[in-house]
């Protein structure tokens, strides 16, 4: 009797602990799924604060709320930001810059240091829920970057467990250009070069701690290379234009879908089908420079607009090849950014101006009704301009600096300003904001084509009305 006791005794606790385990793994499964629902269930903002008339962080993050944004991601960890998030319900997301990777790779004591400096003394009243190990490493002038990249990740990962955090996952976004092919969709691949020593690594990392696989993804750049044979329908997710796969049958009715399932087919050819995906960058640039087709405020709007109602959609839209799944989604960017470099577009993605006013309306939530916004002027950029521009300073262009700006246009080559010299046909009037006007214009146009943007820190801007004179014949670039 006592052995049968001790029998049915063992069986019992042995069928509780195993409906104990089902239970755990199905209420982890269900945290997991709600926690997935609740981090796309409102789109995010992405505050970049590269300008020199951007709001502070207290009246930034009034801008966020007011737009209704869930989340709300930085390029940094600055301290007096999140502290004041600490007093929001907005989900926080925050970076590792870039040139901190290889010293945190190559210590667990330093990124034990890192987490108590710009994780511990916030969370959890700061409800940080991401952090991403640099941005777009592939464009990182250290080349020790991306060998240190995952190495970083896991020394991270190593100390939130050591503080019993588990709800923080931790990635790193990379840029399309990390994809070889990407149309169609099922025919994607990532670069051979990064493939084997980046990629893969990362998978696995990913796929061990349960994290997302994190792409800045931008149809705009996409669609505005050949603007003539992409629909810009399709690239807004609107009109009726659709793509059918050939290899897998999948029919597209937009081009963020068709990028983003390239993605999920090149990470299934490495072998990690299953790794969820996050946009850690997308929109469209309300404006941009001249040859920038499509740059205005009326397809900024229309594609954000969309795009918000499509990623905040429930039950879950997805994409085709992975229907119904949450995508979380950032939205680049908050403000326009006046002194990021390159061409217009990069200072041109805000859905706010500087003082908190919108570019255009818009609702994070996604429960406006798209008739329900006020009408946009209609573009007149939507096909490639043909014709000649030119760089000119911008109206009030500080004159000491555009002395300096002549200096250095002038000094690369000796052709460049020989126009400008005395009893030249462009010497007259001699004053510092014509011949810097002659010496920008000749610059760009000379040195255009090796990636030279009509920027000079903010001194210049393109122009198509011709600012020379009939002795005076201004260089210029023909598109």
């Amino acid at each position: 009797m006592a052995l049968l006791a001790l029998f049915l005794f063992t069986l019992l606790a042995f069928s509780s602990s195993c409906c104990s385990a089902t239970r755990f793994h199905r209420d982890y499964r269900y945290i997991q799924r709600k926690t997935m629902l609740d981090l796309a269930s409102k789109a995010g903002i992405n505050y970049g604060r590269q300008g020199n008339n951007l709001p502070s962080p207290y009246q930034s993050i009034n801008f966020i709320k007011s737009i209704k944004a869930g989340h709300v991601k930085l390029y940094d960890a600055d301290p007096e930001t999140l502290t004041l998030l600490s007093q929001t319900n907005l989900y926080v997301t925050i970076t590792v810059p870039n040139h901190q990777i290889t010293s945190l790779s190559s210590n667990q004591s330093i990124a034990e240091d890192w987490v108590k400096t710009n994780i511990l003394p916030y969370y959890p009243q700061t409800q940080i829920r991401f952090v991403l190990v640099g941005n777009e490493i592939l464009s990182a002038q250290d080349t020790n970057v991306t060998a240190n990249l995952v190495p970083a990740m896991r020394k991270i990962v190593n100390s939130l467990r050591t503080h019993g955090i588990h709800n923080i996952k931790v990635g790193t976004p990379l840029a399309m250009d990390s994809l070889r092919s990407t149309f169609p969709p099922s025919n994607s691949t990532f670069r051979e070069d990064i493939a084997g020593p980046l990629v893969l690594p990362l998978l696995k990392f990913l796929n061990g701690t349960n994290s997302y696989f994190f792409i800045n993804v931008h149809p705009y750049f996409r669609w505005s290379r050949n603007p003539m044979n992409t629909s810009l329908d399709f690239a807004l997710f609107q009109g009726n234009s659709t793509y059918t796969d050939p290899q897998t049958g999948l029919v597209y009715r937009n081009l963020l879908d068709q990028m983003l399932d390239s993605v999920i087919y090149a990470m299934t050819k490495l072998g990690y089908p299953h790794i969820r995906i996050a946009i850690s960058e997308t929109g469209w640039p309300n404006s941009g420079d001249i040859d920038e087709t499509g740059a205005n405020v009326l397809n900024a709007a229309t594609y954000n607009r969309n795009l918000i109602k499509k990623m905040t959609a429930s039950p879950p839209i997805g994409t085709p090849a992975r229907p119904g799944l949450p995508i979380p989604t950032f939205v680049f960017s908050l403000f326009n950014e006046n002194q990021k470099p390159g061409s217009g577009t990069q200072r041109h993605w805000g859905v706010l101006h500087p003082d908190g006013t919108p570019i255009y309306d818009i609702d994070f939530t996604g429960q406006k009704n798209l008739t329900g916004f006020n009408p946009l002027p209609k573009p007149t950029n939507n096909v490639p301009y043909k014709g000649q521009v030119w760089c000119v300073p911008v109206e009030g262009a500080n004159e000491t600096e555009l002395e300096e700006t002549l200096r250095i246009a002038c000094g690369r080559s000796n052709t460049t300003c020989a126009a400008l010299a005395p009893g030249r046909e462009c010497y007259e009037p001699v004053s510092v904001y014509w011949h810097a006007s002659y010496a920008v214009s000749s610059y760009w146009a000379q040195f255009r084509n090796e990636s030279i943007q009509c920027y000079f820190n903010g001194l210049a801007h393109e122009t198509t009305t011709n600012p020379g004179n009939d002795r005076c014949k201004f260089p210029s670039v023909t598109l």
